[in-house]
């Protein structure tokens, strides 16, 4: 009787947070050996006990492995674990939060190290990890071969997407997402401010804010058309000068309702520069030109 199997990745692991154990238990769940390192040892020994190995400090760890993941608190912990490391022959994936310029950085600090890297921001949190169809996904930019050679493993625990050569996209991708984001959270605080001293159930409102965030959404894509082709004019629905026009009522809103406009100050004033500057038939999109320095 013979067993056909497949010889899965061994994988490093440096850094054992909620979405490090995540990602520690996805690979093992599908079958990749995996050797682990966390400057709190509890943690790697409770992933000991399911079965991954051990390493008794990063320098062990790396050596073990030449697909080596660092999930980290930030940049300057990767400095400071790896910094006195052989990282020769090594594929390192860096799945710490940093910025591009960091990003672009480390990339090159593993060059003269005789590594090879590839950057990654995670769109994802904990529970979403090793959970198909749960939406997570990992940006990656750096080496696109890299990524080829690895994407199969790199995909176990959260899909993948590669979006350039240059290190720092993926950080750029990351931040960018999640700053539009916080810009949502900020206009849903707001919502909520507006209602919070009415006899208006905040539960009855939600369905609500989510069905109207849902039909706007599609203005994402007209805002990046209006950008690629320099016409903000095109598919415009409601022009600058009649949203500038309606400003106060938000205001004014906000004021009777005791709820401070400063979520909302700042973008309204953009939108009243804007308007002063250029023709108010186009959409907002000028906004973001307003943005740069």
């Amino acid at each position: 009787m013979t067993q056909n199997t497949v010889e899965k990745t061994s994988v490093t692991l440096l850094g054992l947070g909620a979405m490090g154990t995540a990602l520690a238990r996805a690979w093992m769940a599908a079958g990749h050996p995996l050797t682990v390192w966390n400057r709190t040892p509890a943690r790697a020994a409770a992933l000991g006990a399911e079965g991954a190995r051990v390493a008794d400090s990063a320098a062990e760890a790396v050596a073990a492995n030449t697909l080596v993941v660092i999930c980290l608190l930030d940049d300057a912990s990767v400095e400071e674990v790896l910094g006195g490391t052989d990282l020769a022959g090594r594929d390192l994936v860096n799945l710490t939060t940093s910025t591009p310029a960091q990003a672009r950085e480390r990339a090159e600090w593993a060059r003269e190290r005789g590594a090879r890297y590839l950057d990654g921001g995670i769109m994802a949190v904990p529970p979403m990890v090793g959970v198909p169809d749960a939406g997570g996904y990992v940006f990656y930019s750096g080496s696109r071969e890299l990524f080829e050679r690895h994407q199969e493993t790199l995909g176990v625990p959260v899909g993948t997407h590669y979006v350039g050569t240059d290190a720092g996209f993926a950080a750029l991708h990351d931040v960018a997402l999640l700053s539009a984001m916080y810009g949502m959270f900020a206009g849903v605080t707001h919502a909520f401010a507006l209602i919070r001293k009415e006899d208006i159930d905040p539960t009855s409102l939600a369905p609500l804010l989510v069905d109207w965030l849902v039909a706007m959404a599609p203005a994402v894509h007209t805002t990046a058309d209006q950008l690629k082709n320099g016409d903000y004019t095109k598919g415009v629905v409601s022009n600058l000068a009649m949203q500038v026009a309606g400003t106060p009522t938000f205001l004014s809103t906000a004021e009777q309702q005791g709820v401070s406009p400063e979520l909302l100050s700042p973008y309204f004033a953009l939108m009243r520069r804007r308007l002063a500057e250029s023709s108010g038939e186009e959409d907002l999109t000028g906004v973001v030109d307003l943005l740069l320095r």
